[in-house]
């Protein structure tokens, strides 16, 4: 164990900080307004220069570490000015800029290696990023949760609560196509994949409060997506033992047809069979997607976007063995399975999006999309336990093993749940620009058709006797007397609904930036209107409709010290999608009305350097506060809802996050997150809401040996305070609510770059054919620490206690990845 711990630290601080003259990679398309492509455009950055290519594709190497501004010229054209740019060293950083006849182009960006800085506020994230950061679900939101203000306490899953919300509060587009996720998954070991392919993505921007009007209805966060349009043919391999990607970039001969597609497979066996139920564990985690872009003519631009995604869960668990108690009181809970789940996710998406450029100011956009799941829950488990002690008599012959056993008794479980969703949008939106004011407005209509069928139950049998809802209508004295009525399930539902929903949206926002003495001043200012109508087989139909105001503020002082401050926010209204409007029965109710919540935000950005290198300190402090609140429960990644209105709440805090070069040619943060979020249901007064994450922290750090700086190490440290543990069936909330255990984590990722970056090689080498090469491998957990994400309550009969025992998560896991671009 010492020596584990000793290679374990070296791993980590065996890496020393290095400097040196470095230089970054500047790459792009320019294109003229009519977006064509434009040649031999000079671009300069101080004595250095070169010039775009018959295809206006560039490439241009530059001081990495540095401000630098970089001029783009060209006759007949207005210059377009990159100002105070500082790249990492060895980063290939893509600017595309759009060269005009009748404007100069100033972009007020400042690009470092805290990714892109703006007075809207919204946080970017390099795709280098997302791709290479170890995680037991690398990807986007993997990269999110060491966000402050983002928590996640479960490896296993890719949904995040954002500022106290909860999962269903975050919406996510793919090039402005907004994208769904499986209804019915209950457990995180069952979702899969990532909707997004970090293979695929340019772009990544993230809002965790206080975003635009233009953005939509939700309470929480969102998430934007840009995927690529590929300037050059590519092939890219990711292998693993957690599965594989593959992706391939196409460009036609005339430059009109782009094409990025993508397979993935995953396999989350090598990660499952680490927890401590034992399991034959048969996944299937399989997706498609594709994304072409076609230029009709140099005004009309025409955007597909197509994916399919199936996920077949096959489980038939063993046994399982758990510790728990404390070091005075041990005990063990036992358990014996029988029985198999078969559950299926399969979802289809397919998007159209048309772009037309009406002239240099004006582009108009519609999108289509229609989206597709069926899913199907099918389990019969059977859970035979028994409750013990454990020996720990230092002096005995038993020390550890299982004593004093009590509380025998068998938990079936059986499930047959079919949902089948379709859901269709048609948009229109559009801006118009002029000089520096933005006008911009969009209209939606959606259509949700939902077929859902839930029949499940749980049985308890304790000793001979079953186990009966502790409900009035329910009461007997068992086992001292006989009861002959028929059985019921402990908890139980059964219910089918169709329900078809029609939703009418739109917004208009206007944006400005302009000179206030010396200072820069910006302001963004938007409307939202909803109106949405349900019709419900089982009940009347009911409309309802909101309109919510939102607002946004930046001052960027003309100080010595590089400053930002913004103030956001505005009314956030979240009308109920399907599983809002179903209770804990399975009823529908159509009356549930939009949540409701004023967010007021107040942010702070300041640049600067540190050893000679730059660094962004970013701070916000937010206040929320929530009305017409639909509690629920969580349990593990399932959410289920009470679906009425009857609560109000609120959440505040503090984020903070800096970022920089901690080493050099690398980008690296620290991230801390303050949050308190209550819930007050029918005036009973405030508990804590099932996201109340007090405390986190979180850390991404990149380095290299200054000897061999193609060995890179990316390493990812989380902690988070316990959440609220939830309670045993039939407990009230008010009278019981335990917390789990802090959430610790470290993921550590190592790798040797063969070919990538500065690194080439000459044609006659067998390494020539690639443009990037790289392996390594991945330790999850390094210090395989126990993290719980929810309990089992498990019935002692002698003495009628509940006990909560952890459903501990994933221990240390060992991977290994090859990565590679032709």
């Amino acid at each position: 164990m010492k020596c584990s711990k000793l290679v374990i630290l070296f791993l980590i601080f065996g890496f020393t900080l290095y400097t040196s003259a470095q230089t970054a990679t500047l790459t792009g398309l320019v294109m003229n307004s009519a977006n064509e492509p434009l040649k031999e455009v000079n671009i300069t950055s101080g004595t250095i220069g070169t010039s775009s290519d018959t295809n206006g594709f560039y490439t241009l190497q530059v001081p990495a570490d540095r401000v630098i501004t970089v001029t783009f010229s060209h006759l007949g054209h207005k210059n377009a000015v990159l100002k105070n740019l500082v790249l990492n060293t060895n980063e290939i950083f893509e600017f595309n800029p759009v060269l005009s006849t009748d404007a100069i182009q100033i972009a007020g960006i400042t690009v470092s290696p805290t990714g892109t800085k703006t007075v809207e506020g919204i946080t970017t994230v390099s795709p280098e990023i997302v791709r290479n950061i170890p995680g037991a679900n690398a990807g986007v939101e993997n990269i999110l949760k060491l966000l402050p203000g983002v928590s996640s306490s479960n490896e296993l899953s890719t949904q995040y609560n954002v500022r106290g919300g909860n999962y269903d509060e975050n919406l996510v587009y793919v090039n402005e196509i907004e994208v769904y996720r499986p209804f019915l998954v209950r457990s995180a070991q069952q979702e899969g994949m990532s909707f997004v392919n970090s293979d695929m993505v340019q772009n990544v921007r993230f809002s965790s409060g206080g975003f635009q009007a233009k953005y939509g209805d939700k309470l929480s966060s969102v998430l934007d997506i840009t995927y690529k349009k590929p300037s050059e043919t590519g092939v890219q391999l990711d292998l693993s033992f957690l599965g594989a990607s593959a992706s391939i970039e196409t460009v036609s001969k005339t430059k009109k047809l782009s094409t990025i597609s993508g397979i993935r497979y995953r396999n989350n066996s090598l990660l499952v069979n680490s927890q401590e139920t034992n399991t034959n564990f048969n996944p299937t985690f399989a997706d498609a997607q594709t994304y072409a872009s076609y230029k009709f003519s140099k005004k009309f631009h025409l955007d597909f976007l197509g994916t399919i995604s199936i996920n077949d869960y096959q489980n038939e668990p063993l046994n399982r063995q758990t510790n728990f108690g404390t070091i005075t009181e041990p005990k063990t809970l036992i358990v014996y399975y029988q029985g198999e789940e078969n559950n299926r996710y399969n979802t289809v998406l397919g998007a159209l999006k048309g772009n037309y450029y009406l002239n240099d100011n004006t582009v108009l956009k519609l999108i289509a999309s229609l989206y597709h799941t069926t899913e199907e829950e099918y389990s019969d488990v059977i859970a035979q336990y028994t409750l013990g002690n454990i020996d720990n008599d230092l002096s005995g012959n038993s020390l550890g093993n299982a004593t004093n056993f009590r509380g025998i008794g068998t938990q079936f479980n059986r499930a047959r749940n079919e949902l089948d969703a379709l859901i269709f949008n048609l948009s229109h939106k559009g801006s118009h620009t002029k000089e520096n004011k933005v006008l911009e407005w969009g209209a939606k209509y959606t259509h949700e058709d939902i077929r859902d069928q839930l029949r499940e139950s749980e049985f308890i049998d304790s000793v001979g006797f079953f186990v009966r809802p502790p409900l009035t209508e329910f009461s007997n004295n068992q086992p001292e007397e006989p009861f002959d009525s028929p059985l019921v399930a402990y908890d139980g539902v059964n219910a089918r609904n169709f329900v078809k929903i029609d939703r009418f949206s739109g917004y208009l926002q206007f944006s400005n930036r302009m000179n206030v003495g010396v200072h820069d001043f910006y302001y963004n200012l938007g409307l939202r209107a909803h109106y949405w109508s349900i019709n419900d087989k089982n009940s009347k139909s009911v409309s309802q409709a909101v309109i919510s105001p939102r607002g946004k503020l930046s001052f960027k002082p003309n100080w010595k010290s590089d400053m930002v401050f913004r103030l956001s926010g505005g009314l956030y209204l979240q009308p109920p999608f399907y599983r809002e409007l179903r209770d804990r029965n399975g009823t529908v109710n159509p009356n549930v009305k939009a949540q409701e919540s004023i967010h007021f935000v107040f942010g702070n950005e300041y640049s600067f350097n540190l050893w000679e290198r730059p660094f962004t300190l970013m701070s916000e402090v937010y206040y929320k506060r929530l009305n017409h609140v639909n509690t629920y429960t969580l349990e593990d990644v399932r959410i289920r809802y009470v679906a009425n209105n009857n609560a109000k709440a609120y959440a505040q805090g503090l984020d903070l996050r800096l970022n920089g070069a901690f080493v050099p040619g690398t980008e690296s943060w620290v991230s801390v997150g303050y949050l308190k979020t209550e819930e007050n249901s029918n005036n009973r007064g405030y508990i804590a809401r099932p996201s109340d994450q007090r405390l986190k922290f979180g850390i991404l750090f990149q380095d290299y040996i200054p000897e061999f700086p193609n060995f890179k190490m990316y390493l990812n440290l989380v902690y988070n305070t316990g959440v609220p543990g939830g309670s045993p069936n039939y407990a009230d909330p008010y009278n019981y609510n335990n917390r789990l255990p802090d959430y610790k984590r470290a993921d550590l990722g190592i790798s040797h770059i063969f070919v990538g970056g500065n690194r080439t090689y000459p044609k006659n080498h067998w390494l020539h054919r690639f443009k990037e090469l790289s392996a390594g491998f991945e330790i999850f957990n390094l210090f395989n620490n126990q993290n719980s994400i929810t309990n089992t309550w498990v019935r002692d009969v002698d003495s009628k206690q509940q006990f909560a025992v952890p459903n501990f998560m994933t221990s240390r896991v060992f991977n290994l990845r090859l990565r590679m671009r032709f």
